[in-house]
C-alpha cells in the first residue's frame, strides 16, 4: 500500500481557504476604493489612528499576513504523513489567525466608507474576539474531515507468554488528563488575563480571544482511550487522534510512567521517531508495540486491564 501525502481535506481548510481569505481582502478592497479615503487608518493607539497608508498597500499586507501567518500554521493539515492530532490542532490554531486578520480588515475598511478624515475613525474592537471565534470553528470544523492515512502493518507474532493475560470485559474505556474540576481550573487560569483586559478595556473581545485559547489548552491535556474487539482508539477534542488495529498488535505491557522525566511533559507526546505517549499522570501505563514500529504509552489506572485485554486479543487472532 503506498503512503499517501497529501491529505485532500487539509489542502482545502489549511492551503485554500487561507487563500480565498487573501483573495477575499482584495476584492473587497477593489469594490471599496471609491468609498475609501486615499490613505485608509491602519492601526490604531488606544485611541486614535497613528498609521496609515493607501487601501491597495493595505490589501497587499494583509494578504501576506494572512498566507504567512494563518496559512502558514494550516498548511501543516495538507501533510498526510504527519501525527493526525497535530495536524488538527495546527488547523485550528491557523484558521483562528486566518479569521481574526480577515475580520479586523473587514472592520477597518467598512468603519472607513465615505469618511472623509480617517484620523477620526475607530476600529470596532469586536472584530478581534469574533474574528478569532468564527475561525477557530471554522478550523474545528475542518479538523473533523483531517483523516489518519497511516500505512497498516499487520502483526505476524504472538505476544510473549511473559506478557500479561486478562479476560476483562471489552470494551474498556477510561478518560485520562486533567478531570473536569481539574479543566475548568486551567480554563479559568488561562481566561484570567482576557477578563481583566475586558475589564480595562470595557469590551468582551478580550474573553472571545482567551477562551478560544483556553479550550485549545484544554483539549491537549484531555483524552479518551477506547479499547474494544476491532481496534484501540484515543479520543481528542471529540474526533478520534489515533486508532490501531487489534490486527497491529504485537504485544502491551504495564509500565511506572513520570510525564516530565519519561516524556518531557503533559498531554500527546513524542520520544523520538514513533514513540508516542499520551501521558497525563504518574503511575501504572500501558505501553502496547506495533508491528509497523509504532509504541504507545497510555498512563491509566487500568494499564493492567487494558494490557492483558490487547494481548488475549492477539492470542485469538492466530488461531
Amino acid at each position: 500500500m503506498k503512503h499517501r501525502v497529501v491529505d485532500p481535506a487539509g489542502v482545502v481548510f489549511g492551503l485554500v481557504v487561507p487563500l480565498l481569505c487573501a483573495v477575499f481582502g482584495f476584492v473587497l478592497t477593489k469594490i471599496w476604493e471609491p468609498r475609501l479615503p486615499e490613505q485608509i487608518a491602519t492601526h490604531w493607539t488606544t485611541t486614535s489612528p497613528d498609521g496609515f497608508s493607501t487601501p491597495s498597500a493595505n490589501a497587499w499586507t494583509i494578504a501576506l499576513l494572512t498566507l504567512l501567518f494563518g496559512g502558514g500554521l494550516s498548511a501543516i493539515a495538507a501533510l498526510a504523513p504527519a501525527m493526525l492530532m497535530m495536524r488538527r490542532f495546527m488547523l485550528v490554531v491557523g484558521l483562528s489567525v486566518v479569521g481574526l486578520i480577515t475580520t479586523v480588515n473587514f472592520a477597518l475598511l467598512y468603519t472607513q466608507l465615505d469618511v472623509a478624515d480617517p484620523s477620526t475613525t475607530s476600529l470596532p474592537l469586536w472584530s478581534i474576539g469574533v474574528g478569532f471565534a468564527v475561525g477557530g470553528v471554522l478550523g474545528w470544523i475542518g479538523a473533523s474531515f483531517l483523516r489518519d492515512y497511516r500505512v497498516r502493518t499487520l502483526a505476524t507474532i504472538e505476544p510473549s507468554a511473559g506478557l500479561p493475560r486478562s479476560s476483562c470485559p471489552l470494551p474498556i474505556s477510561d478518560d485520562v488528563g486533567f478531570s473536569t474540576k481539574g479543566s475548568v481550573i486551567l480554563t479559568a487560569i488561562t481566561l484570567a488575563p482576557g477578563v481583566i483586559m475586558a475589564l480595562a478595556m470595557r469590551s468582551l473581545w478580550p474573553l472571545f480571544i482567551f477562551g478560544a485559547l483556553g479550550l485549545l489548552v484544554v483539549s491537549l491535556v484531555r483524552f479518551r482511550v477506547i479499547v474494544d474487539e476491532p481496534e484501540i482508539r484515543v479520543i481528542n477534542m471529540g474526533m478520534a487522534a489515533m486508532t490501531y488495529g487489534i490486527d497491529e498488535v504485537v504485544g502491551a505491557d504495564v509500565a511506572e510512567i513520570k510525564p516530565f522525566a519519561d516524556f518531557g511533559g503533559w498531554g500527546l507526546k513524542t520520544k523520538g521517531r514513533r514513540n508516542y505517549g499520551v501521558v497525563t499522570r504518574t503511575g501504572p501505563a500501558v505501553v502496547i508495540t506495533f508491528a509497523g514500529g509504532d509504541r504507545l504509552t497510555i498512563t491509566t489506572p487500568k494499564a493492567e486491564d487494558i494490557a492483558g485485554s490487547l494481548n488475549r486479543l492477539a492470542d485469538a487472532r492466530t488461531r
